[in-house]
């Protein structure tokens, strides 16, 4: 008895994607709105496994999307107001058409809006989640904010933008998050930790820039319309847990404004903006009873062992004392010096990048090698953790020392005493030239002497009989870690022999890995050696050249 055909691409992978084309005709939208549509969203394309088979046959390049993706999207809301928006569209141009100006200011003023708040808590059902995509957000607000007013955008997202990553930059002033700073060429990383998430963000050197032709700002600006709904929840929440106000409010206005202004926020005018941005007032936090802080009491967690315990009790220690890192100290800023980023950041006349490492290294640190005309050392990255195999370079090996409370100067001194011998044997290179001809005449009278009493013993072995005789023996000592390394690569070796086939692979893979990063460690060190012999070099002709 024969079933029913099964046809071809009725069932599968072949029903589960949908391409674009389809899926736009299907929610009824222009190509512009289904793509600003899946950015609000968070609908991405997906690339199926077996092209062909979801392609019903054809090798054609189609972009593919997940059917249960455009399902969800039927009943978004947002496209209700994309569809109102296109009639508001034609009307408009109608109007203008026939000059019916009463017409356009009513239509202006009944302009169709929408709001994302919905798709924020769709999307991040916890603040913990929001504060984990928060990077991105971060990223492209502080990028927006540094735009000129050009007809590339509009200047209310400009406005808005700049707003909102002040308030952030606030925040994380108050809370003493910040954690590491890298400058790096694309502009400037910072780390903040807050409420145990670390994030991650670049901002712009404040350099004036022409638009670049091959960047689609559409696709930005809908980007950046999500995240600064997003970004003014988390500012939102973030300042509620400090007990700050949200608008943000100075700490000096709070106090001297009058109760008929009480609503009156820092950000209602373009002065108290730029105020506000300055980043060099406190902000005003609200009046709550002052209640007495209960100490809690710490217990080790699950399977935490004491010196775990300890660790973590130093980590937190460590913590609390960087937070008060530049705390009683005074900068002086030059004109030059980029003002935001080290006011964010932070009276001794240093070099600025002074300010970052020592936020790195999580201490204050010495100030000599930061003088104004000082070259000054290598600004290493903080967000690179060396492993086992890797090149340290010696700069972050005294930083080790340093955070270690031992004092590396001993590594400067050796170095500095090496030279001063170098320059000690090229001074006496003279007098020992006119000791050479002496030195040779004593070392052929030693070989001499040398020569004549191994002669005699070997004459003496012969004429000698010999005679059976008993020798104290020696006492060998064995070398327990040379027996147990022995063993160790005894057992390793073994262990290598009894693996299977892919597993051998697999071993041979990482260990070619291993010799592959230690090889390149080796070049870094003796590319850092020759930089550093070139500059003893260029040190010994400063001095040996006449003033």
């Amino acid at each position: 008895m024969g079933g029913l055909e099964k046809k071809k691409y009725e069932r599968g992978s072949a029903t589960n994607y949908i391409t674009r084309n389809k899926a736009r005709k299907k929610l009824q939208l222009s190509l512009a709105d289904f793509r600003r549509l899946c950015i609000l969203k968070g609908i991405y394309p997906h690339e199926p496994k077996h092209k062909k088979k979801v392609n019903k046959g054809s090798t054609a390049a189609r972009t593919f999307y997940l059917l249960k993706d455009i399902k969800f999207l039927l009943h978004e809301p947002i496209v209700n107001k994309f569809r109102e928006y296109k009639v508001f569209v034609r009307k408009l141009r109608k109007a203008y058409g026939k000059s019916e100006w009463n017409t356009v200011e009513r239509l202006k003023d009944n302009k169709p809006n929408y709001k994302l708040d919905h798709i924020v808590k769709e999307r991040y059902p916890t603040f913990i989640d929001a504060l984990r995509d928060l990077d991105d957000a971060l990223s492209m607000c502080f990028l927006f904010s540094t735009f000129p007013r050009t007809g590339k955008c509009h200047v209310q997202t400009i406005q808005l933008c700049r707003r909102l990553s002040v308030e952030f930059l606030h925040y994380v002033i108050a809370a003493r998050a910040l954690r590491k700073v890298f400058l790096s060429i694309k502009g400037i990383y910072y780390q903040a930790e807050v409420l145990g998430q670390p994030i991650v963000w670049i901002t712009p050197y404040a350099f004036s820039h022409d638009h670049p032709t091959d960047v689609d700002y559409r696709v930005m600006a809908t980007f950046t319309e999500f995240y600064t709904t997003l970004l003014g929840f988390v500012n939102f929440r973030l300042y509620q847990s400090l007990n700050l106000h949200y608008p943000p409010k100075l700490e000096g206005q709070a106090h001297t404004e009058a109760k008929a202004s009480e609503d009156t926020y820092a950000l209602d005018s373009e002065s108290s903006m730029e105020k506000l941005a300055a980043l060099g007032a406190s902000l005003a936090r609200m009046v709550v009873p002052l209640e007495e802080e209960a100490e809690v009491d710490e217990f080790p967690a699950d399977g935490e062992t004491t010196a775990q315990e300890e660790d973590r009790r130093k980590e937190l220690e460590a913590q609390e004392k960087h937070k008060k890192l530049f705390e009683g100290l005074k900068f002086f800023l030059n004109r030059e010096v980029p003002r935001e980023a080290l006011a964010f950041v932070i009276r001794y006349y240093v070099q600025p990048q002074w300010v970052f490492d020592c936020v790195n290294a999580r201490l204050l640190l010495p100030v000599a090698d930061y003088f104004p005309g000082v070259q000054l050392p290598p600004h290493l990255s903080p967000f690179v953790s060396e492993k086992e195999g890797d090149y340290i370079p010696p700069e972050k090996l005294k930083l080790l020392a340093l955070q270690r409370g031992e004092h590396p100067g001993n590594v400067d001194e050796s170095e500095e005493e090496d030279e001063e011998e170098d320059d000690d044997g090229d001074g006496d290179g003279d007098e020992g030239g006119e000791n050479e001809e002496e030195e040779e005449e004593d070392a052929e009278a030693g070989s001499e002497k040398e020569e004549e009493a191994r002669l005699a013993a070997l004459e003496e072995q012969r004429t000698e009989a010999k005679k059976p005789r008993v020798m104290e023996g020696t006492v060998k000592l064995e070398d327990k870690q040379r027996l147990a390394q022995e063993e160790e690569n005894e057992a390793k070796r073994l262990a290598i022999m009894m693996m299977k086939k892919r597993e051998k692979y697999l071993y041979n893979k990482i260990m070619f890995g291993k010799r592959r990063k230690i090889r390149e460690a080796n070049k870094l060190a003796e590319k850092r050696k020759a930089h550093d012999e070139a500059v003893r070099s260029q040190k010994k002709a400063k001095k040996a050249r006449p003033v």
